[in-house]
């Protein structure tokens, strides 16, 4: 389905924009944004959101007005909270990448340039992809537990603004310094894997779609479209093995490491002895022990029309197309 097709029909369509203005392009987008989508003849109900504080209400309350089409400007955080609450519904979701890393708009294909990435959401397409659920909270790209909440930590607005996608490594590199390993327990509840036991931990990390922390790749194969979680947990080493494990993390071929073990589940329970917190893409948001789930086709969401990040070809299809 292509997202004219929802825009044009008798009935007038429901288009709500919500920006993060406080995202590091925030500021002067829901203004742009919003007369890019009235030059093309949508009209729209435009929310600004100024602080973290401000977004789950104002989301709230946006979706239980039930847009066909719900156009979000900011980071994968900001998304990612708008896709939690879209999810099972017949609301198409649209990203505007306005963030640092923006990795969910990566592996759909959307472009960083405002009026690119309007442009290729007005004529775009309707896809469904996956959703990642730990326990009760959902993410779009990958959660983790070791170093990445270290670099969470450290990964500050200021940062951010000062270094922008340069923050990752920065922030990296001081979390190693200060990095304790850990153990953990992966337990498989559909009985595909056995249990392992893993000592010497720097990060587990459960991946549902292929890019996080500003562009690395969770693995070669990992994909929003396919029914899976992929799963790493890298042990401690020496620092030439973290130097060589670091060098393949863009294409993901890091995980043929002998440091690394990698494998692909629908669910995963990560249990630590004590509790650890779990980062939900780029959010400090759950706490072991987890379970980790996919959630198959449950999110429509808009994209480039060249993109093959995935298709619609969930359950819902034929009444989103016809309703």
């Amino acid at each position: 389905m292509e997202v004219s097709q929802l825009l044009t029909r008798p009935e007038a369509p429901r288009v709500a924009l919500v920006v993060n203005a406080g995202s590091r392009r925030g500021r002067d987008a829901l203004t742009q944004a919003r007369e890019l989508l009235a030059d093309a003849g949508v009209p729209v109900q435009a929310h600004a959101v100024g602080s973290g504080l401000d977004l789950e209400p104002t989301l709230d309350a946006v979706v239980a007005t039930r847009p066909d089409l719900l156009v979000v400007g900011g980071g994968d955080g900001t998304v990612g909270a708008a896709a939690g609450r879209v999810a099972g519904s017949s609301t198409v979701l649209g990203v505007l990448p306005l963030g640092t890393a923006n990795d969910f708009a990566r592996t759909l294909g959307i472009p960083s340039h405002l009026p690119a990435a309007v442009t290729e959401l007005l004529h775009g397409r309707v896809v469904d992809v996956d959703l990642g659920a730990a326990n009760d909270r959902t993410f779009l790209n990958v959660a983790s537990l070791g170093l990445s909440v270290g670099v969470t930590e450290r990964l500050t607005p200021r940062l951010k603004r000062r270094l922008g996608p340069l923050a990752y490594p920065a922030a990296t590199l001081r979390a190693y310094r200060h990095h304790q390993p850990f153990a953990a327990v992966l337990e498989f509840p559909d009985g595909d894997h056995t249990a392992l036991a893993l000592e010497d931990l720097m990060q587990v990390a459960v991946g549902n779609g292929r890019h996080y922390g500003g562009g690395n790749s969770i693995s070669p194969t990992a994909g929003l479209d396919d029914d899976l979680l992929d799963v790493y947990a890298i042990t401690r080493g020496r620092l030439r093995d973290h130097v060589s494990i670091a060098r393949f993390l863009k294409d993901g071929t890091f995980i043929e490491h002998e440091r690394v073990l990698h494998l692909t589940t629908r669910r995963v329970r990560v249990v630590t002895d004590p509790a650890r917190p779990v980062n939900l893409d780029g959010e400090i948001a759950s706490a072991t022990p987890v379970e980790f789930s996919v959630r198959r086709n449950a999110l429509h969401v808009a994209v480039p029309a060249r993109s093959e990040a995935a298709r619609l070809d969930g359950p819902d299809w034929q009444a989103l197309a016809t309703s």
